[in-house]
């Protein structure tokens, strides 16, 4: 029987073109009657560029997004705290991809069209509800494209990677409310400007409460040597701060973002001029959830923001959702169309990525630029003279090991779907 999933973002496709490539059947089910490229820029690291890999996928990454090179730190001033080299250039065996959020799904749907076939990705259905049978479970689904009071599919085993504002957590979290907000709003637009620094680097400068990070995510340039730049623009407010947190994805003005960033001058870059070359400003609350005690109930579980959505820091959101769609897999392939193959999946999966939640609520591996916000407000002549490079390395290599990317265990663990497994064999 055929296992469903529930959302055609990343994680699902994902999902969707791991599980065919081991030989299990699947469909995918998308609320929206039309998937189109939404989005900006986001990272792919190293630990989950791996996994799309052994899919088949590297070189349509290649020609989409920028591997990058060097993530580099500055204090709000534009002076440099911190860097280090990403992806090949720090001895990782698979690129760091810097791409626009969009262009990544759209990979992975014409991945999975092609090889599921077009009738493998449903639009127009939205999970109304589910219910287990003898041996497999029964969707239920509304929209425009179903029928009556509602379409029902059987399958073996549902897997719910609705995003962050998932209809089945929702169903089985009927008191959990909304995400919850950390009083920063992110301000997010692309602009064509000229590269930056290496032209491969992705930067992040201030500290907790202002910060600007922005990086390349189009590998060619055009005729007056410009390229699209993502950037994000962070302010973080009190708590109590009046905001109308209940708008999630909406058209911003300059004069919400522009005046704090008015100074933001550097040698090696302008931010106010990058953020004047942007056609459209989003902002965004930066938002989560607490981690939950469970993500599986007999055969159906969450997956991807659905079941662990977290601050974008560290990029690491997109990179977990693959992670969970391989060993999803793995599992299935251990366990078959069962629930113990999900009780499998959540028990490797659900404690790694509840440490990142809570790690990201602490700033993460960023908790350096807060530091020397807070040491040396005014500026500094030696960063030596603020932090100790004991202080840096750690910050960064504890968060790798944490979100699954340290570079040595990454480059020398077997594959986590074993290549050629086949379900069934």
């Amino acid at each position: 029987m055929t296992v469903l999933i529930i959302g055609a973002g990343i994680g699902g496709l994902a999902t969707a073109l791991s599980l065919h490539q081991a030989g299990v059947p699947c469909r995918v089910f998308e609320s929206v009657d039309r998937i189109a490229p939404l989005g900006v820029g986001i990272n792919v690291l190293p630990h989950a560029v791996r996994e799309l890999t052994e899919l088949g996928l590297a070189d349509a990454l290649a020609n989409t997004g920028v591997a990058t090179a060097e993530l580099a730190y500055y204090s709000k001033h534009g002076q440099r705290i911190w860097a280090e080299p990403r992806g090949l250039d720090a001895g990782y065996r698979w690129p760091q991809y810097s791409i626009h959020r969009g262009e990544l799904q759209m990979i992975l749907y014409g991945a999975v069209e092609a090889r599921l076939g077009p009738g493998a990705i449903v639009t127009g259905h939205h999970l109304a509800g589910w219910e287990e049978t003898p041996g497999g479970v029964r969707a239920t689904f509304t929209g425009k494209r179903s029928e009556g009071n509602g379409t029902s599919v059987e399958g073996s085993l549902l897997v719910a990677a609705d995003g962050i504002h998932s209809a089945a957590r929702a169903t089985l979290t009927p008191d959990e409310g909304p995400p919850i907000w950390n009083g920063a709003i992110l301000w997010r637009g692309t602009s064509l400007a000229p590269p930056f620094l290496s032209g491969r680097t992705m930067i992040m400068a201030g500290h907790e409460f202002q910060k600007f990070v922005c990086y390349r995510i189009d590998p060619h340039l055009d005729p007056a040597g410009n390229t699209q730049i993502n950037w994000v623009a962070e302010r973080k407010f009190e708590p109590d701060h009046a905001w109308r947190r209940e708008d999630w994805n909406r058209r911003a003005r300059r004069a919400d973002y522009r005046p704090y960033f008015e100074d933001w001058r550097f040698d090696w870059l302008d931010i106010p001029d990058l953020l004047d070359r942007a056609e459209a400003v989003f902002e965004y609350p930066m938002v989560d959830r607490d981690p939950l005690d469970r993500w599986t109930h007999g055969r159906m579980t969450l997956l991807g923001d659905a079941a662990h959505p977290m601050y974008p820091i560290g990029s690491n959101g997109a990179s977990q959702a693959m992670l969970d769609a391989r060993v999803l897999t793995r599992a299935v392939l251990d366990h078959g169309l069962t629930p113990e193959a999900l009780d499998a999946y959540e028990a490797d999966r659900r404690p790694a990525t509840a440490k990142i939640v809570l790690a990201n609520r602490g700033n993460g591996p960023e908790q350096v630029m807060q530091m020397v916000e807070a040491r040396a407000p005014d500026g500094f002549e030696r960063i030596e003279d603020v932090l100790s490079r004991e202080e840096l390395e750690d910050a960064a290599g504890a968060y790798k090991k944490l979100a699954g990317f340290d570079k040595d265990a990454l480059n020398t663990r077997p594959s986590i779907v074993p290549e050629g497994a086949r379900f069934g064999d």
